[in-house]
């Protein structure tokens, strides 16, 4: 079971690392901020988490493997990148939101079922409130703090019902902990944030929101 976790969590981080590491070279960012951003990406969400929780001090510096990794996979997609590319301008549209879009959504069904099992493990399944909350914020957190510091409108808030997926995710896995067990949830509520997520992209679904045109 403990080898499970393990890999589910290094799967999230790679995920996120690879998700941060693209935007900055987008952003064209040098080597140091694409190395920066693809950790903040992979560990920012579980940091808030732990915070929330009174974990101190936060298991991404305690157990620093993950962000470690994430720095990682993003030096290594810099260099394919730099080499292959020949610079950074020659990435293609279509490519690059296509492969964001996959690491985003794998990277959200792992960490949003990581961290109700963080509130389950740390005795604050009292409600179903805060293990949802919890799922939702390490899910979307890290990607709240890479489109804050590469200088966009959060992704979250705009499009493709993002944080929306990570909420329904994280009452799936709530709801099926009691009932079937963790392994069953866990499974049950990644695959409900990945299945949401890929209708939401392939029907362009959206929430609904006041569009503002200006008088002239």
């Amino acid at each position: 079971m403990e080898y499970m976790l393990f890999a589910l969590d290094m799967i999230g981080t790679v995920a996120f690392g690879l998700s941060g590491a693209m935007t900055a070279i987008k952003k064209e960012m040098d080597v140091l901020g694409v190395i920066i951003l693809g950790m903040v990406t992979a560990v920012g969400g579980g940091i808030m988490r732990d915070l929330i929780l009174g974990n101190t001090p936060p298991q991404a510096f305690v157990q620093p493997v993950f962000a470690l990794s994430a720095a990682a996979v993003s030096a290594m997609v810099f260099v394919i990148l730099y080499f292959h590319f020949k610079g950074y301008r020659q990435i293609s549209g279509y490519w690059f939101q296509h492969m964001l879009m996959a690491a985003d959504t794998l990277g959200l069904g792992v960490f949003t079922v990581a961290g109700v099992r963080a509130a389950f493990e740390g005795g604050m399944g009292i409600n179903y409130f805060l293990p949802v909350f919890l799922g939702t914020i390490t899910g979307v957190g890290g990607g709240l703090l890479r489109d804050i510091m590469a200088g966009d409108r959060p992704y979250i808030f705009v499009k493709h019902v993002y944080a929306s997926a990570s909420i329904l995710g994280a009452c799936v896995c709530v709801f099926c902990w009691r009932r079937f067990g963790e392994n069953t949830a866990m499974l049950t509520g990644a695959v409900s944030v990945v299945v949401l997520r890929i209708l939401a992209i392939r029907f362009r679904w959206n929430l609904p929101k006041v569009v503002y045109e200006e008088e002239w």
